[in-house]
């Protein structure tokens, strides 16, 4: 793998974790906690793969920021996105390691109420991750 194929790896790690993320909601909905917390672990791995090979993308690239190729509206729709997700990314780092271990500890009434909060945001970081990525090196990428 090349430092140029780290983003869509994390793209795709961040459309697993949305898709294990839905899994485990329905799961739950249905009273399925077994499936729901084999998803819910399998999410945590997969978005813990995930930072695991941002930060280290952002290392090998010495923290250059990947530029935005849109102009016009899609320039502050994109922007708007952007700071969204990484403000809610960074409390997601710490939201959903309180919230499983609440549930590890089996307080499921407090795991209940913390991921009512917790869910909709890591589902928001998630989808937008993989929007960021597609805007950036897809839709709107800077010609080279």
């Amino acid at each position: 793998m090349q430092v140029n194929d780290i983003p869509a790896f994390n793209a795709a790690l961040n459309a697993l974790a949305t898709v294990l993320l839905t899994a485990g909601f329905i799961f739950i909905k249905q009273g399925n906690r077994d499936a729901h917390r084999k998803c819910m672990k399998s999410a945590l791995a997969v978005s813990a793969i995930f930072l695991i090979g941002y930060v280290g993308h952002k290392i090998l690239v010495h923290g250059v920021h990947t530029p935005f190729g849109g102009t016009g509206a899609i320039r502050t729709v994109y922007y708007t996105m952007l700071i969204s997700h990484i403000i809610l990314a960074v409390t997601i780092a710490f939201l959903v390691p309180w919230t499983f271990s609440l549930a590890i500890r089996g307080d499921f009434e407090r795991h209940r109420a913390w991921a009512r909060w917790t869910f909709p945001i890591w589902y928001y970081v998630s989808v937008t991750g993989v929007l960021v990525y597609f805007s950036l090196y897809q839709w709107w990428p800077v010609a080279k």
